[in-house]
């Protein structure tokens, strides 16, 4: 009796640790699952966080007490430089305003300065016009030396193009208006004459092959524009230049040929909301900004025609000030702006996102000049008072919006919005394309195509599995499907890649046949086994044994129907079928595209459908199946009136499993596509899905990073999916396993 007992309480501590086990095995995946979404979303938010300014410190304006050109800030933000009225450039200590050094630029006695032009920020070169025809350019420089272990920023200044200052207007005329910009090619400036053209003076940089000496092949041409010129401004590679009236009016120049610059289109009302304040490049030098007095920025850029013309379009604008728009100062390199107006508000703005990040007043005083540091992580004001504000700017990641991750965005030098998927680039002047569309398709329409070939091999295999094949036969037919799925899926995607891509490009044809014709034979080989072989032959089979007596024939047809390809490809196609596709029907072929995708992945998802479809299919009472036989029905009427019903829960969940699978697989669309982000539907294109993409751009992604932010969203977005499946699949599980339970 009191062993009895004993093994009772030892039972009874069994199942309640087992029950206990389970039961933080389940809670601990729930609480895993939790955690990867927190911590996904932990990494994602900061993407949306909007931009914010702190003032670090204020102090009078230091240097001369003529008013300010120019201001600058070096890329630590811990000196600045001004330029003053007088010639005197002025660097100081951001902190506290302190002089760090002091230096007049080398100006001809009795001339003034009376115009200044930046070329690209990047370059930090400036020219300035004189009132005696001529031009001075000069430099900003840094040096940074580590004595002692500390590190030291020395401030100073380079003439790229001499000391001496470069006659513009022959004649004398003083540089009123000054357009200026150079590169490694040369350098380039726009100015008007007496007689109210437009001077174009290219200096093309020579150096000789004997020495390091560098001379300058000066090219003189005169525009005649016909309209009073305001604003002059050149493309930083010296192929663009743009003349902006009095009144409003834009002439835009090719300056391909630089003797000869060809007009190529003029706006007579730039912009109808206001008076024009300024305008300034965006960084890159493709985009313009136009600033207004109604408090609009708009950006324009020359977008090309179907006959290849170009012609300057307007994209978007910024509607955020309510007062008038003294100046627009562009980031270095992003694709980001800040305004100021005369209430002393400064705005943060981005193109590429469309939005604007802040709107602040910074000053009961107006704003008369601004400059960003190169990071854009700070930037420094002078109000009208003559002081100096340095402010700090977080900003990290303007280029992420709602409508820049899936609206269609009109990006630089395209000819229409697009989605678009371009993470990265060899230039800074690059604008990110973060649209997380193409790669939804992408991860979409893999797991279609993979879905379209797995499911109906898998239910109806088995169906065939559980109903009507041998007990014998079914041993060893289940096992063998289900042990496809342990096959790395590494190894399948390299098959697909290296072997399979290739063999469907130059045998579609064949490929094609097969396709069409295997199932008709199938269903003729099924028909010619039911009544035109004899009773007595077939009775001899065993009962559930006939698939394998089919399996010759299936190859049969398979070999058949691939030798009539090749016959079809030469009689209709001209031989070569990729060909008629791409240059008769206009349908590009990729060697790596869905159709391989959907052979590869369906092959490694039809294990999953089938096996958890099968056990659901076998699972179906038997009294169930015996009634309704000893009814009358027969055994097709049974499996779909009963089996099919009282299954459905599993074979849904099968499927949906499947789905889930598909959707996340990541080697074999990584290997077996092309890759490309591209939003068409076509089977002979490729794709590129979430999973890949992540898997291919993370290791190469900068930490904490736009992208790689993006990318952890882009997985955010991946584990929705699969969420959004599962719960749909349960949903609808348990609502089938309530309505046939009954059954």
């Amino acid at each position: 009796m009191s062993a009895t007992l004993s093994r009772q309480k030892w039972r009874l501590f069994k199942d309640k640790a087992a029950a206990r086990g389970i039961a933080f095995g389940g809670i601990s995946v729930i609480l895993a699952i939790v955690v990867i979404f927190f911590y996904l979303l932990y990494v994602v938010l900061p993407l949306f966080k909007s931009a914010d300014i702190d003032e670090l410190s204020s102090y009078p304006m230091p240097g001369s007490a003529e008013p300010t050109l120019y201001l600058a800030l070096e890329e630590q933000n811990e000196i600045g430089a001004r330029l003053s009225a007088d010639g005197m450039i002025t660097f100081f200590t951001t902190e506290h305003g302190e002089v760090m050094l002091q230096q007049q630029l080398p100006i001809p006695d009795g001339t003034q300065i009376v115009s200044l032009a930046s070329a690209d920020p990047n370059r930090a070169t400036v020219a300035l016009g004189l009132s005696n025809g001529q031009a001075l350019v000069f430099k900003t420089a840094y040096k940074t030396s580590f004595p002692n272990n500390v590190r030291v920023i020395t401030p100073q200044l380079e003439y790229p193009l001499g000391r001496t200052p470069i006659p513009i207007n022959p004649s004398g005329y003083p540089l009123e208006e000054l357009g200026f910009e150079i590169n490694d090619n040369g350098a380039a400036f726009a100015s008007v004459n007496r007689s109210r053209a437009v001077n174009f003076v290219y200096m093309e940089k020579e150096e000789s092959f004997l020495s390091d000496e560098v001379s300058f092949n000066t090219t003189r041409t005169e525009l005649d524009v016909n309209i009073p010129v305001r604003r002059l401004l050149i493309d930083k590679d010296i192929f663009e230049l743009y003349i902006l009236g009095e009144k409003g009016g834009l002439s835009f120049y090719s300056l391909d040929d630089k003797t000869s610059p060809e007009l190529v289109q003029h706006i007579t009302n730039l912009d109808t909301a206001g008076k024009i304040t300024d305008i300034r490049f965006l960084a890159g030098g493709i985009s313009l900004l136009v600033a207004t007095e109604k408090g609009r920025v708009s950006q324009w850029f020359p977008v090309r025609d179907e006959e290849g013309r170009e012609s300057l379009t307007k994209i978007r604008s910024f509607d955020s000030h309510d007062s008038r728009i003294s100046a627009i100062t562009p980031e270095y390199n992003r694709k980001g702006f800040i305004t100021i107006d005369d209430r002393g508000n400064i705005g943060i703005h981005h193109t590429t996102a469309g939005k604007t990040l802040l709107v602040e007043k910074i000053n009961d005083n107006a704003i008369q000049k601004l400059a960003i540091s190169p990071r854009a992580s700070a930037f420094i004001a002078e109000d009208s008072e003559r002081h100096l504000h340095f402010w700090h700017i977080d900003n990290e990641h303007p280029e992420v919006s709602f409508n820049s991750l899936w609206g269609k965005v009109w990006y630089e030098s395209y000819d229409e919005p697009e989605y678009l998927w371009q993470s990265s680039s060899a230039s800074n002047d690059f604008e990110p394309k973060f649209s997380l569309v193409p790669l939804s398709f992408g991860t979409l329409k893999a797991a279609f195509y993979a879905m379209l070939v797995a499911v109906p091999l898998a239910i109806l295999g088995a169906i065939y599995t559980s109903q009507f094949m041998a007990p014998r036969m079914r041993q060893l037919v289940k096992p063998s499907i289900e042990i496809m799925e342990a096959l790395p899926t590494v190894i399948i995607g390299f098959l697909a890649g290296l072997w399979l891509a290739p063999f469907i490009e130059s045998e579609l044809a064949g490929i094609f046949s097969i396709l069409i014709f295997m199932p008709a034979g199938v269903i003729l080989l099924a028909y010619a086994w039911s009544h035109w072989i004899p009773s007595n032959l077939r009775n001899s089979v065993p009962a559930g044994w006939e698939a394998a007596l089919m399996v010759p024939g299936v190859l049969i047809i398979a070999y058949t129907a691939y030798q009539f390809g090749g016959l079809m490809e030469t009689w209709f196609f001209g031989g070569d079928m990729v060909h008629w596709f791409s240059h008769t029907l206009g349908i590009p072929f990729d060697q790596r595209n869905s159709l391989v995708i959907g052979l590869a992945m369906g092959f490694a998802v039809i294990p999953t459908i089938f096996s958890i479809a099968e056990d659901a299919l076998f699972a179906v009472p038997k009294h169930l199946i015996n009634g309704s036989l000893a009814l009358g029905a027969t055994p097709w009427q049974t499996l779909v009136r009963v089996v099919l019903l009282t299954a459905s829960p599993g074979i849904f969940s099968a499927v949906m499993i499947g789905l889930g699978r598909a959707v996340g697989e990541t080697m074999i669309v990584l290997m077996a596509t092309g890759n490309t982000p591209v939003m068409d539907f076509s089977i002979f294109q490729g794709m590129r899905t979430l999973s890949a993409n992540i898997a291919v751009e993370m290791p190469e992604s900068e930490l904490n990073s736009t992208h790689y932010r993006v990318l952890f969203l882009a997985a955010l977005v991946l584990f929705a999916f699969t969420f959004i499946f599962n719960t749909v699949a349960e949903i609808v599980r348990q609502r089938l396993r309530r309505k046939y339970s009954s059954l």
